[in-house]
């Protein structure tokens, strides 16, 4: 045996690769029934929540600024459709304009059970990746199951989540959001990992971005790792490379984050929870049948504590000149998001959705918390302001035991004569235990995309959506999605 031979390290199969060989092998035959199924109704719901974001301040900002960087004039040029305006561009510039629409409300999906992502924050990148490429509905829910596959897993592999080490989810979706594109892209196993290299490598996104007095990139920075996520793929196709230990090797993720302590121990990562049972077939489960929908306009811990009040206001009949106190009792974790001193005087739309004493006050006197209460001026409107300082959030330890299993919250509403209606919820309405139903999601669909769009262009949109898996090409559906079609 020779010298070389006898002092030559055994190779490494690093966690990016492992990732790429199993998103590479995959198929649109390998989608269950149910997953096709729930594929469908994510983009449902999230292209009516795009439809409903176009209108946000941010989005107007940047198709205006990617207006003026292609030097195109209004309508632009490229094989793209930005949703709404119909402005064309590239397929990096669209998935970014996209996915910002979908997420410019708050109001998309949600999966939060240890961290919280938004899976569809990812799913614009590979539909622009289908409309340049000429790729079918089937193939556009492949690459949706997948986004869906890796973010929720990524995001449960963490211990106790990234989060808690003050980092923004958006460092995880760098890592999806790639292998999601590649797979459009029918990256080779190669590429998929250097593709996944690229992105992450300049896409870690600390919390301060949904900390403290919140701005436009709270609703930006998770769309925009998804735009590099896109580049990134295109870039591995091309021969680019990047660092396949991206995640397990020096300097990669488990060691960063390997130096921080929470509560005594170091940060540290389940990369079986990551790997194990990964769908492979139309007989597995896939995980986008375990991911959430949201039912208001707000950030996710906030659903549980508003169901229970607006139950709360109806067993009693509730009228706010009545009301002295309403305590809110949630995880610790919902009571330091939505229950800082600033989220007391919410100055934005950004703030005051991520505000429980907001969110609160406005569904105490308002009857309703829908996007109507999310306008400029009731968020700046000072008659709330007493009503807020009536809440008292307040974090919950036996709730914390219950969670991410049940997100627990009970409120309880004191009246001046002293009486109190008290009701507890575990889950909300649009949990995979509560699911919306596609006429539920519809609802929800029309209240934000008929006033753009029109009822008759919406209902077409709907039948588009829900029977994109017959579809040769996504050109209809993207055509629906432009105002005046």
């Amino acid at each position: 045996m020779s010298a070389t031979t006898e002092t030559k390290k055994p190779s490494v199969k690093h966690l990016s690769r492992t990732l790429a060989e199993w998103a590479c092998a995959l198929t649109p035959e390998s989608l269950s029934p149910a997953a096709i199924d729930a594929c469908k109704r994510f983009w449902f719901d999230s292209i009516g929540c795009a439809i409903g974001g176009s209108g946000q301040e941010d989005a107007h900002i940047l198709l205006a600024h990617y207006r003026a960087m292609t030097a195109q004039g209004d309508k632009g040029h490229g094989p793209c459709t930005s949703f709404v305006t119909g402005f064309k561009t590239n397929a990096v510039d669209a998935s970014f304009l996209n996915n910002h629409m979908i997420r410019a409300m708050d109001y998309n999906d949600i999966y939060w059970k240890a961290d919280p992502c938004h899976p569809s924050d990812i799913i614009a990148g590979p539909l622009a990746l289908a409309e340049m490429l000429g790729l079918s509905g089937k193939d556009l829910l492949l690459g949706t199951a997948i986004a869906y596959e890796i973010e929720m897993r990524l995001c449960e592999f963490g211990l106790p989540g990234i989060r808690e080490y003050g980092w923004h989810h958006a460092t995880l979706t760098a890592f999806a959001a790639p292998i999601a594109a590649g797979r459009m892209l029918n990256l080779t196993v190669e590429q998929m990992v250097n593709a996944i290299g690229i992105s992450a490598a300049r896409t870690f996104s600390p919390g301060a971005v949904t900390a403290g007095k919140l701005t436009n990139m709270k609703n930006t920075v998770d769309p925009w790792a998804t735009r590099m996520g896109v580049e990134s793929a295109l870039l591995a196709q091309r021969g680019y490379s990047g660092p396949e230990h991206i995640f397990d090797g020096k300097e990669g993720l488990f060691a960063v984050f390997s130096h921080v302590q929470y509560k005594g121990e170091p940060a540290r990562f389940d990369v079986n929870m990551l790997l194990d049972a990964l769908p492979t077939s139309s007989k597995c489960h896939w995980r986008i049948l375990d991911c959430g929908m949201k039912s208001f306009p707000v950030e996710a811990l906030s659903h549980a504590p508003l169901t229970a009040m607006f139950k709360a206001r109806a067993e009693g009949n509730v009228h706010v000149n009545d009301v002295t106190e309403i305590k809110v009792e949630v995880i610790a974790r919902a009571a330091d998001i939505l229950g800082d001193p600033h989220k007391y005087r919410p100055d934005s739309k950004e703030t005051a959705d991520h505000s429980l004493p907001y969110c609160m006050a406005a569904g105490m006197v308002d009857g309703m918390v829908t996007p109507l209460q999310f306008k400029e001026e009731r968020v700046m409107d000072k008659a709330l302001i007493p009503i807020m300082d009536m809440v008292k959030v307040v974090p919950n330890d036996e709730f914390e035991k219950l969670f991410p299993k049940f997100q627990p919250s009970r409120v309880t509403i004191t009246l001046k004569n002293g009486k109190q209606y008290c009701v507890r919820v575990d889950v909300p309405k649009g949990d995979p235990r509560d699911p919306m139903t596609v006429d539920e999601i519809a609802v929800k669909f029309h209240a934000l995309g008929d006033s753009v769009l029109g009822r008759a262009q919406c209902e077409a949109l709907r039948a588009e959506i829900m029977a994109i898996d017959t579809a040769p090409n996504v050109n209809k559906l993207m055509a629906l999605t432009v105002r005046g079609a």
